[in-house]
C-alpha cells in the first residue's frame, strides 16, 4: 500500500466499519454502495482513497447552453417583446439576493461550502434508508449533485432520455457523484451555486431564480426579501405540487414550505427567530405576473413579426432554420432594432382616427428612414392575434410574404413615379410631354416588350380616363393629374421593360414573392405590394438615389457566449441623384397642383403620389421628405376585387368610393407631422435645371394648354375624393373579380388598367 494512503491513518475498527458497510451494500445487490463510503473517515483524503479503490472518479458533464429567453428592443434599447421555449433570464450570483442565497443553500444543502461532491453526513444517512427500505426513497444530494441532476435533464431530447435523467436507480446515483466529483474540481462553490440557481425549475413556468422573482412576485431576484426568498427555496422541492398558479390548494403547501424554511434558516442560526416569526406571519404574496412570449403580447406586434420573420429566414443568423429557430427561442439573444417608438405612435394614432379595427377594410402603413433602409415604425388598423370574433389579423398586413404578410394589394398609380423616373433618366425634361385623349390602345403588340423579349402590347385594349379633357401633358402635369393615358403612352416611349428595370432597381418586388407581372398596363401598378416594399422604394428617392435595403435589426448578442453581431445597411446607388432630385421636384406638386391639393402638405418639403385601382378595389399613399418615407395602402383582405372600397363606411364615415387622397393621403399626412415633430425641416436638392429645365424634343406643339382645373368629381361620389379618385385607372369593360385564398391577402385578378392577357387566366402563378 503506498505511503500517501490514507487508510494508513484511520484505526482498524473504523476501517472495519467501512467494510462492512460496503460489503452489506454488495450483499443487498447494490454495486455502488460505495457511495456510502465517504460517510466515515471525516476526511476528504478518507475519500479520495476509497473513490480510488472502487474506481469512482470524475466525469466530465456536458453542459449545454441553457435555454432562456430572448429580447426585442427598440431603437433606444427598450423591451418591446420576449421569445422563449423556457422561460428563464440567467444572471450572475452578485445579481442573486444574498438572503436566497442564503435561503437555497439551508434547505437544500447546509454543508454546502463544508463538503466536496457529495454531502458525507446527508448521503450516509440516505443510504441507510433505503437500504432498509429496499428502494431509493430518500435524496440526500448535495447542491453540486443537484445541479448535476437537472443538466442532464435539460439536456435530454427524448421522453426516454428525461425518464432516465430522473430514474430511482442508483446506477444514475453513482454517474451523479462522478459528474459532481468533475464539477467541483472545474468550478469554485460560488459558480456551482450561482449555476444551481439559474438552472433548477421553481414552478409556475418560471426556469431559474430571475424568472421565478419576477413571475411570483414582480421584481428581481436581486430584489428579493427574507419571506420571499424563503417562499422560492422552498418551492424547490416539489415545484409542480406547489406551483402557485395551480390554485388555492398549491398555494397553501407553498406557504406551508416557506415557514419550513425559514424555521430551518432559524434552526441554523443563519437568521434570528424574531426574523423568522416576522417573515412567517407575511402573506404568501404571490402576483403571477405575466411574462409576455411572442409578437401577440407586445404593443408592436407587426414590427415584432417583421423582426421574427427576419431572424428565422435570414442566413445571417444561423446555417439552417432549425439553427435558427433554436437560437432565437432559446438562445437568450439580444435583439436591437431599428423601431422608433415615437414614430410608430404617430402611425398608430393616425390610422386609428381614421378607420376602425371593426371595419372590413384594413389599413396598414410603414415608416422607413431614407439613406439607411431602416424601418421606423409598422401600424395597422386591427390588431394581430386569432379571434375572429374580434376581427384580428394572424398574418402581416405590413410585410411580404417573407416577413408573415400575404399577397398584399394593387399598388396601383404609385408605380406612375416609376415610369417618370425611367424618362429622366432617358433625358427627357419636366416640361416634355404627349399629346394624349381619353383613351389609350396600344398601336400593335410589339409597342410593349416585357424583360424577356415578349411583345406585351394589346391593341384591342383600350385604358381610359374617367373624366378630364385630352390634350398635352408633360412630366409635371401628368404626373399631378395622374392620367392614365399620358403614362401609357409614356411608358411606350421609355419602353416596359426599362420600367420594370427603375422599379426593380429600387427594390420593388411582388409581396406574395412571385415574378412581377410585366404586362402594358404595369406603370398602373397592377401588381400587389406590402407597405414596407413602397415606402422603401420611395426612401431611396429621398435619398437621391441611393438604394438601402429594409432593416430593421441593428444587432445581435448571443448571452451565452458575449458576442455581439452588428449589422450595417446595405446600400447602393440605384438612381442618378440628379435624376431622383428631379423626380421629388414632380413629387412635390401632387401637393400644390395635383391630386393631393385639396388635403395639402405637411408644413415642410414633401413629395408623394397617390394611387387608386381599377373600381376603387384599393387605395394607397406613398410619399417622403428628406428625412422619412413612407406608405400607406387601403383594401378588403377578403378579397379586394369581390369587396371593393365603394359605398363602405370606414372609421365612421361613409364612402361613396376610396380613393388615395380620400384615406390613406390624410393618414400619411397626420402621420408624418406627428413623427417628424421637433425634427428640422430640409429642403430638397434643387432640381438642375440646366438638365432638367424646360423641354427639349417634346414641348408643346403651339402651347401647352393651361393646366387643367381639378375635374368635376363623378354622379354618386363624395365631396372627398379628389382628382386621383376620376383619373387613376378607369377602363373600358370590367376586369373579372378574383376571389382570395381564405379570408386573408390582396386581389387575384383585375387591376387598373389590366388586359385580358394581364387578367386572371394569365396572371403568372
Amino acid at each position: 500500500m503506498p505511503d500517501s494512503d490514507p487508510r494508513r491513518s484511520l484505526p482498524a475498527s473504523r476501517w472495519a466499519g467501512v467494510t462492512r458497510l460496503a460489503g452489506a451494500a454488495a450483499a443487498a445487490g447494490v454495486v455502488v454502495a460505495a457511495l456510502a463510503l465517504p460517510a466515515v473517515g471525516g476526511g476528504g483524503a478518507v475519500f479520495v482513497s476509497a473513490a480510488e479503490e472502487l474506481n469512482i472518479k470524475p466525469m466530465e458533464l456536458k453542459e449545454p447552453s441553457l435555454t432562456q429567453a430572448s429580447t426585442v428592443y427598440d431603437a433606444r434599447g427598450r423591451q418591446i417583446a420576449q421569445f422563449y421555449d423556457q422561460y428563464r433570464k440567467v444572471v450572475p450570483l452578485a445579481q442573486v439576493s444574498e438572503v436566497m442565497r442564503t435561503a437555497i443553500v439551508a434547505i437544500e444543502d447546509d454543508r454546502f461550502y463544508q463538503h466536496g461532491a457529495i454531502d458525507i453526513e446527508g448521503t450516509i444517512r440516505a443510504l441507510a434508508k433505503n437500504l432498509s427500505s429496499g428502494d431509493v426513497s430518500q435524496g440526500g444530494s448535495s447542491i453540486t449533485q443537484q445541479y448535476v441532476k437537472q443538466v442532464l435533464l435539460n439536456s435530454a431530447t427524448t421522453d426516454e432520455g428525461r425518464s432516465k435523467a430522473l430514474e430511482a436507480s442508483y446506477a444514475r446515483k453513482l454517474n451523479e457523484l462522478r459528474h459532481a466529483m468533475a464539477v467541483e474540481q472545474k468550478y469554485t462553490k460560488d459558480e456551482i451555486l450561482e449555476k444551481y440557481l439559474n438552472i433548477v425549475y421553481f414552478g409556475d413556468g418560471a426556469n431559474g431564480v430571475e424568472a421565478a422573482a419576477r413571475r411570483f412576485f414582480g421584481i428581481p431576484a436581486a430584489k428579493l426579501n427574507l419571506a420571499q426568498a424563503a417562499t422560492l427555496a422552498g418551492a424547490v422541492q416539489d415545484p409542480n405540487r406547489t406551483d402557485p398558479g395551480r390554485g388555492r390548494k398549491a398555494r397553501e403547501l407553498l406557504l406551508e414550505r416557506r415557514n419550513v424554511v425559514l424555521d430551518r434558516m432559524a434552526q441554523l442560526g443563519r437568521i434570528t427567530p424574531e426574523q423568522a416569526a416576522e417573515a412567517k406571519a407575511a402573506k404568501l404574496g404571490y402576483k403571477g405576473v405575466p411574462q409576455p412570449n411572442g409578437c401577440q403580447a407586445s404593443r408592436y406586434a407587426y414590427f415584432c413579426e417583421y423582426v421574427r420573420y427576419e431572424l428565422l429566414a435570414n442566413p445571417a443568423f444561423g446555417k439552417t432554420q432549425q439553427i435558427r429557430r433554436q437560437r432565437f427561442t432559446q438562445g437568450g439573444l439580444k435583439i436591437y432594432t431599428t423601431l422608433d417608438t415615437k414614430m410608430q405612435a404617430a402611425a398608430d394614432q393616425a390610422i386609428k382616427r381614421r378607420v376602425f379595427a371593426s371595419d372590413n377594410a384594413v389599413a396598414a402603413e410603414a415608416l422607413v428612414q431614407p439613406g439607411t433602409g431602416m424601418i421606423k415604425a409598422m401600424a395597422a388598423s386591427r390588431t394581430f392575434g386569432d379571434s375572429a370574433r374580434r376581427k384580428e389579423i394572424s398574418y402581416n398586413p405590413v410585410a411580404d410574404s417573407t416577413h408573415g404578410g400575404l399577397v398584399g394589394f394593387q399598388a396601383g398609380s404609385t408605380f406612375k413615379t416609376f415610369t417618370l423616373i425611367t424618362a429622366l433618366k432617358q433625358g427627357m425634361k419636366l416640361d416634355d410631354g404627349i399629346s394624349v385623349g381619353n383613351g389609350y390602345t396600344a398601336p400593335s403588340t410589339s409597342s410593349f416588350k416585357n424583360c424577356a423579349g415578349q411583345n406585351m402590347g394589346i391593341p384591342s385594349w383600350t385604358v381610359t380616363n374617367d373624366e378630364g379633357t385630352p390634350g398635352f401633358k408633360t412630366l409635371r402635369t401628368g404626373t399631378w393629374g395622374s392620367v392614365n393615358t399620358f403614362f401609357m403612352a409614356l411608358e411606350q416611349r421609355v419602353g416596359l421593360c426599362e420600367t420594370v428595370e427603375t422599379a426593380k432597381s429600387l427594390g420593388i418586388r411582388r409581396a406574395d414573392g412571385k415574378t412581377l407581372q410585366e404586362y402594358e398596363t404595369f406603370t398602373l401598378g397592377i401588381n400587389e405590394m406590402d407597405p414596407v416594399t413602397v415606402a422603401n422604394a420611395y426612401a431611396a428617392i429621398a435619398a437621391r438615389g441611393r438604394y438601402c435595403a429594409p432593416m430593421a435589426i441593428t444587432k445581435v448578442t448571443d448571452t451565452a457566449t458575449g458576442k455581439t453581431a452588428a449589422f450595417e445597411p446595405s446600400c447602393r446607388q440605384a438612381l442618378d441623384a440628379e435624376v431622383a432630385d428631379a423626380t421629388a421636384e414632380v413629387l412635390t406638386g401632387v401637393f400644390t397642383d395635383g391630386t393631393m391639393r385639396s388635403v395639402g402638405g405637411i408644413g415642410r418639403p414633401a413629395a408623394g403620389k397617390t394611387g387608386t385601382t381599377d373600381g376603387y378595389a384599393t387605395a394607397w399613399f406613398a410619399g417622403f421628405t428628406p428625412d422619412l418615407a413612407g406608405a400607406v395602402s387601403i383594401g378588403d383582405p377578403r378579397g379586394s376585387q369581390r369587396y371593393k372600397l365603394s359605398g363602405v363606411t370606414i372609421g365612421g364615415q361613409y364612402f361613396g368610393a376610396v380613393a388615395g387622397a380620400s384615406l390613406p393621403g390624410p393618414i400619411w399626412k397626420d402621420t408624418m407631422t406627428a413623427a417628424l415633430r421637433g425634427t428640422p425641416a430640409k429642403d430638397f436638392v434643387p432640381v438642375n435645371t440646366s438638365r432638367f429645365g424646360g423641354c427639349g424634343e417634346s414641348c408643346a406643339p403651339v402651347r401647352e394648354e393651361p393646366d387643367e382645373p381639378l375635374a368635376e368629381e363623378p354622379e354618386g361620389l363624395q365631396d372627398q375624393l379628389q382628382l386621383d379618385d376620376q383619373l387613376d385607372g378607369g377602363l373600358q369593360g370590367e376586369p373579372q373579380d378574383g376571389q382570395q385564398d381564405g379570408q386573408q391577402g390582396g386581389l387575384q385578378g383585375g387591376a387598373p388598367g389590366t388586359s385580358p392577357q394581364a387578367g386572371p387566366a394569365a396572371r403568372e402563378d
